[in-house]
């Protein structure tokens, strides 16, 4: 687990909490804002291994992966009620980032530092398979597809199609989530040997529910303070020319944070099976909790939104699934593989700035 002392885990969710409030009347000074995002983004992590090894896998990363997700669903509705000008195309640029950080960056650097530490790692391939599978199908309907419809022309659902992609997206997900965790679950659990932890005696009830309740603070305090960065960030990329898909960008790698440094722990831990659960599952939970909330938005009050991808990232993208499906085939993972999604990770990283 993250190492924090208890009196400092139980006070950075409530004083973050209180800083997160607070911004809400007023700007406060980005270093501050920035060093309590930080802090809560830390504490966050620990308190989620706590609910996480209390509960065991793999409940505990579906609890991370549904609990962010459900912040990062709120966070892209305020910003898109709050800037309208930004909104056709904030959803999908946070939604393609997100697929983009946890395929290429997150998968990237737990393969790379869970290789380097042990050589070589393995994983159950029938539960990755089955995730990356529904992944595959859940980001070609809602990013791909869009753009080879006739009833609305451009990278746009009607908003009868709009509906339909949206329960298609969140059935698809609470099926993975059923096979997750109950039907199939022995297909996403760790081996026990491999697992460290496993054998640590865990904690008491009173302790998990405490961590979940600091768990939501720590994950309500990353949006709230994020949002008070962002006009700063979003000057300063005005400031710069930066195109409009950075901010998607930098959303995707804040919200994503507290998921990213628990699955690079846990990998470098030698429990890659928990890391890809929780990769791959936050993934599941963008895109199926994600799309349903915008499209729920965009019928509601007629704002249309832009959900095709252009031809470049369509590519990178597709390379993407791709190469996540030949690196996860065999089980096995090797600091090649991780070097790998790490590059295409650069490559779209450069893309986005330089398109």
């Amino acid at each position: 687990m993250v190492k924090l002392r208890r009196h400092s885990a139980d006070i950075f969710p409530v004083l973050g909490f209180l800083v997160a409030l607070a911004s809400l009347g007023a700007a406060l000074d980005p270093v501050f804002v920035a060093i309590m995002l930080g802090a809560s983004v830390v504490t966050a992590v620990h308190h989620a291994e706590v609910v996480a090894h209390r509960v065991g896998e793999p409940f505990g990363t579906l609890i991370l992966a549904l609990a962010v997700t459900v912040i990062e669903v709120g966070l892209i509705l305020t910003l898109m009620q709050a800037e309208p000008d930004k909104a056709m195309t904030l959803a999908r640029d946070t939604v393609f980032a997100a697929v983009m950080v946890i395929l290429n960056l997150l998968m990237g650097l737990c393969l790379l530092v869970g290789s380097l530490r042990h050589h070589e790692q393995r994983f159950q391939r029938t539960g990755i398979g089955a995730a990356l599978a529904t992944l595959t199908v859940l980001t070609v309907l809602t990013l791909v597809l869009p753009n080879y419809t006739s009833t609305v022309p451009g990278p746009f659902y009607s908003p009868e199609q709009l509906g339909f992609v949206a329960a298609v997206s969140l059935i698809l997900y609470a099926t993975f989530a059923l096979v997750q965790t109950m039907r199939h679950r022995d297909y996403f659990l760790p081996d026990d040997e491999e697992d460290a932890e496993a054998h640590a005696a865990p904690p008491s009830a009173q302790r998990m529910w405490g961590s979940l309740a600091l768990l939501v603070a720590c994950l309500f305090a990353v949006v709230l303070l994020a949002k008070n960065l962002s006009p700063v960030i979003g000057a300063a990329l005005d400031t710069a020319g930066a195109p409009p898909a950075v901010l998607g960008v930098l959303i995707a790698a804040l919200i994503l944070a507290p998921e990213g440094l628990a699955a690079v722990r846990a990998a470098k831990a030698n429990r890659l099976q928990t890391s890809l659960n929780l990769a791959l599952g936050s993934a599941l939970a963008t895109i199926g909790l994600t799309i349903p909330a915008v499209a729920v938005l965009s019928i509601a009050t007629g704002l249309h939104i832009s959900l095709g991808l252009d031809a470049k990232s369509a590519v990178l993208l597709f390379l993407s699934l791709i190469v996540a499906s030949q690196t996860l085939a065999n089980g096995r993972t090797t600091v090649l593989q991780g070097a790998i999604h790490l590059m295409l990770f650069a490559v779209y990283l450069f893309t986005t700035f330089v398109p």
